[in-house]
């Protein structure tokens, strides 16, 4: 028994699945940033990216009758925009009648770059969710864990999609995503919100929806920097010493699978970065094969970087929990 389900043990809270509503898409590891909290060891020399073979297999699963509960896709990377078949992806998602929200965790950078003039209309058109990373509103600290000059272009790139109606039209929803530049735990959540607002708006005349809180997770890229700096042992510390079991019915491992680049699935994007497969003595599970009826009966699988998704207010996809 690792650490973590030790601690759920002495805490006395279970971490049981729901039936899963969110089917979240890994779609590559290639991106044109290489930010230093990267769970996902993203950048522009990555080739790992989906097929189109591997999409056409996701959205047969997807129209089968049993799979109408699942009304989100959350589309990860990488840099979703990048992978040859992203807008063939999302036109046939939105022939799907119970798929009602298409969430995309876009770099907002991707929209300076040439070839990629598309991506504003496009997201506009099909009305998807946008999440987007956005750790600071100075821009000395979204630089320093992101890179030279991303604050000034994903300035820009946000006031681009406010021109088509992002953050202000009902339908078009856009999201930032808070980062710690450190190793620490994120502020209050409702807090920071107020503050993002109203600095955005005041100096840069940017409006959008909801800020996500979520805590730098140690693995990957990030315990390689937190090692580096003789500080990972610390973290964890950290993390462990604010457990918080309020988190737990909050997770998105209990109502969300995660499905990696090849199609395999785990319990969360974590998970699968770390090769952490779901539960299966027979090896790894396709989406494809998979039969929900007795989805919720397996065992999540944990580990030590569990930790950072219950931890103060608690971590998720969609920021804090509590």
């Amino acid at each position: 028994m690792n650490r973590f389900d030790k601690t759920l043990l002495q805490a006395d809270v279970p971490l049981q699945r729901s039936a899963p509503e969110i089917l979240q898409i890994n779609l590559g590891k290639l991106c044109n940033l290489t930010c230093v909290h990267c769970h996902v060891n993203a950048g522009p020399k990555r080739r790992e990216i989906i097929t189109r073979e591997t999409l056409e297999k996701i959205l047969n699963w997807l129209r089968q009758p049993t799979q109408q509960k699942i009304g989100t896709l959350d589309l990860t990377g990488g840099t979703p925009e990048m992978i040859p078949n992203f807008q063939w992806f999302i036109r046939e998602l939105r022939t799907i009648p119970h798929v009602h929200t298409i969430m995309d965790r876009l770099n907002a950078t991707i929209l300076q770059e040439p070839g990629f003039e598309w991506v504003a209309p496009f997201h506009a058109e099909h009305q998807l969710t946008l999440v987007a990373s956005m750790p600071c509103y100075s821009p000395d600290n979204v630089n320093a864990q992101r890179g030279d000059g991303v604050f000034e272009s994903s300035i820009s790139a946000f006031q681009k999609l406010n021109t088509f109606g992002y953050g202000s039209e009902p339908e078009l929803q856009l999201h930032f995503v808070y980062n710690p530049n450190g190793a620490f735990l994120p502020g209050d959540q409702a807090e920071l919100k107020a503050d993002y607002q109203r600095e955005m708006k005041q100096h840069f005349g940017i409006v959008f929806n909801d800020l996500y809180t979520i805590t730098n997770m140690p693995i990957a890229r990030y315990a390689s920097y937190l090692r580096r700096n003789k500080k990972l042992a610390e973290y964890m510390d950290l993390l462990i010493e604010n457990f918080n079991p309020s988190s737990i019915n909050g997770l998105m491992c209990r109502n969300t699978i995660s499905v990696g680049w090849e199609g395999e699935i785990y319990d969360c994007d974590f998970n699968q970065q770390l090769g952490l497969g779901v539960d299966n003595a027979a090896g790894p599970i396709y989406l494809w094969d998979l039969d929900l009826s007795d989805w919720t009966d397996r065992a999540i699988q944990t580990g030590d970087h569990c930790f950072g998704c219950t931890a103060g207010a608690g971590s998720s996809c969609t920021g804090a929990l509590v």
